[in-house]
């Protein structure tokens, strides 16, 4: 018989027929004269109760259906008495596909924390949690493709080995195939890259954007969605190692047009998601978060604040907070700063812009004061940033000068300033962490549990 997903099992023009599902154990419970087993096969949050009338069955048979088990059940679908399930399965015939043993399976029915299951995160996605969690990244993963490609966007993919800093940050993991024991040495003692793989000192990207810009100025709006990496020692529960990235770039794109595509853009991300994932966001918001479904559908129902970074600062400083990080002109903001915006001040989201130019990145534009650029942040309330932005300096001579004034390489940029100096137009982009939209989405906490295997310092197990 052929299987009937258990997401597809409520249907109720299925009650009274015969049916077949598949999935693992999560309970079971009962006497001589009945057992009930709770089956879930990851469609849903939802588990389909099986009923096995032990006059049919043989305690023999039941007894490898435990927690963790994995199972084939056909049966007749029916109307259950039983509260919270509109349905279930009056089983027929049972397989065993696989057993779990009691003593050793680490999932049993009882609260495990966060910290112990990222322990085991090659089992966590089989708890109601971390299912919950991944179906939701999924349909964020979708939603992402969807709007972008309904906009006439084209999905470009960069290159994730890199021979330039994008950010300047310095904080790239190396890729090298040269052996680490007995490295080659140039004459003056220096590595011997010539003799590396790509003849030339390579990096894991972290960041698809200069690229993206070369797709935008022949295309005219392009976005990548892929991974990035930061080698930097970061052990907060905002940062990963390995993360993805969502990059759009637009040529033709002002500063507000790039301000309009991101409110537009994390609008329909987070509408698609209460309307496709309404079950998980539920359950979540019952077990982690009780303020979750109201905070996301804050976001969506109200116009994000814009204003200055300048005029965030004078609002910082007059507040009578006092702050961890004390606020002045001219510091890179910190997050008790971008939520106190969000959250305490004006209480909607908030787009910072015009950032001073020295604690922003060198391809974005200057504007005429000299002292700030045309940067723009998109802050939430309980996470600060969540996207970040820009429009892109066109000017060649302009962003020549930036390049020169922070000593980054010439023989990296090249083909990047070829973009100013061919057919050089207004363009804009921004990028969204997609694990920190799934952690707003979800209502985690950590962002080690929004991505299936986090890569963390000291961390890269599964």
């Amino acid at each position: 018989m052929k299987r009937t997903k258990i997401a597809d099992i409520f249907n109720p023009a299925l009650l009274g027929q015969e049916v077949c599902v598949k999935g693992w154990v999560r309970t079971r419970r009962g006497n001589k004269y009945v057992q009930f087993v709770a089956l879930n096969d990851g469609s849903t949050i939802k588990n389909i109760q099986i009923v096995f009338d032990m006059n049919e069955f043989t305690d023999e048979q039941l007894k490898p259906v435990t927690t963790g088990s994995s199972v084939c059940v056909e049966g007749l679908l029916v109307e259950s008495m039983g509260k919270g399930q509109t349905c279930e399965i009056q089983a027929k015939k049972l397989e065993v596909y696989g057993t779990a043993d009691p003593e050793t399976y680490p999932l049993q029915k009882k609260g495990h924390t966060l910290e112990f299951l990222r322990e085991k995160a090659h089992l966590r996605p089989r708890t109601n949690t971390f299912g919950a969690v991944l179906r939701v990244r999924s349909t964020l993963a979708y939603a992402i493709h969807k709007f972008f490609q309904e906009k006439g966007f084209f999905y470009l993919n960069t290159p994730l080995i890199t021979a330039s800093d994008c950010e300047g940050a310095g904080a790239m993991f190396q890729v090298t195939t040269l052996p680490l024991n007995d490295l080659p040495k140039t004459e003056d003692g220096q590595v011997d890259y010539s003799q590396d793989f790509f003849g030339k000192p390579t990096a894991l990207t972290v960041s698809g954007q200069l690229e993206g810009e070369l797709g935008a100025t022949a295309l005219g709006a392009i976005y990548t969605f892929g991974p990035t990496f930061r080698a930097e020692n970061s052990n907060t529960p905002r940062h990963l190692s390995e993360f993805w990235m969502i990059e759009p770039e637009m040529a033709f794109y002002d500063i507000t047009d790039n301000m309009d595509l991101a409110e537009e853009f994390v609008k329909y991300c987070i509408g698609y998601a209460l309307d496709h994932c309404r079950d998980d966001i539920e359950f979540l918001a019952e077990h982690f978060d009780k303020d979750l479904i109201e905070r996301l559908e804050f976001v969506l129902h109200n116009d994000f604040v814009r204003l200055t970074y300048t005029e965030g600062v004078k609002i910082l400083e007059e507040s009578g907070k006092k702050f961890e990080f004390p606020v002045s002109w001219g510091i890179d903001l910190q997050s008790e700063h971008e939520r106190y915006l969000v959250e305490e001040h004006f209480k909607k989201p908030v787009i910072l812009t015009d950032y001073p130019k020295d604690i922003k990145a060198f391809y974005m534009k200057q504007n005429e004061d000299g002292k700030t650029v045309r940067a723009m942040d998109v802050l939430f309330p309980n996470i600060g940033e969540i996207i970040g932005g820009s429009e892109r300096e066109a000017d060649y001579d302009k962003l020549l000068k930036r390049i020169e004034e922070l000593n980054i390489p010439m023989k990296d940029m090249w083909w990047y300033l070829d973009t100013r100096r061919f057919g050089t137009v207004p363009h804009s982009g921004f990028g969204l962490g997609f694990e920190r939209l799934v952690l707003f989405v979800t209502g985690m906490t950590n962002i080690r549990d929004v991505i299936p295997f986090p890569r963390t310092p000291n961390n890269a197990e599964f």
